[in-house]
């Protein structure tokens, strides 16, 4: 009798095929949500933020209705800085709205052993809240995942963490 070699599917490409799902998310969200729409009108925003992808951050939006683009520049120690660039669409016409957006962040980091480079593709989930007149807050959780790296020690040739990484944070927003 032959034995039966069971061959286990590969599952490197799961979370690659998780990921893009979730990315296209947005681009199918606007459709199926149009019906509940903004009245936001068209404008910019700017404030401070954090946590996601700094411990403390400077954010500006320019939105248009329902949908805007999100650019924060942070930093967690003061040796590095991140760049997120990030398209959102908002739900509903309320106070509180919520919204999910896809971007991309770009991280340069310095450390003794040299210069570190990483591009990160997110997905962050959250709520806008409209405190008073111009004043906003809100809260996210972004998925994140590695697409590229160079570390800053040219001999660590460790491959990408392939998982997705939740970071929380939290922002003040001011509408101009």
């Amino acid at each position: 009798m032959r034995a039966v070699s069971k061959k286990r599917p590969s599952t490197g490409s799961r979370p690659l095929v998780a990921l893009s799902l979730l990315l296209l998310l947005p681009a199918v969200a606007p459709t199926v949500l149009a019906a509940q729409g903004s009245n936001a009108g068209t404008g910019w925003r700017v404030g401070i933020t954090f946590g996601g992808i700094s411990t403390v951050g400077v954010t500006f939006e320019a939105f248009r209705d329902s949908r805007s683009i999100d650019v924060t520049l942070g930093t967690f120690s003061f040796r590095d800085v991140g760049v997120s660039v990030v398209g959102k669409q908002y739900v509903g016409g309320r106070a509180a709205r919520p919204f999910v957006g896809i971007g991309l962040w770009g991280v340069l980091a310095a450390s003794d052993e040299g210069t570190g480079l990483a591009l990160v593709a997110r997905m962050p989930i959250g709520v806008d809240w409209t405190v008073h007149g111009r004043h906003s807050a809100g809260a996210s959780v972004a998925l994140n995942r590695a697409l590229a790296v160079r570390r800053p020690d040219p001999t660590d040739e460790r491959p990408l963490n392939e998982r997705l990484v939740p970071l929380p944070g939290i922002y003040y927003r001011w509408t101009h």
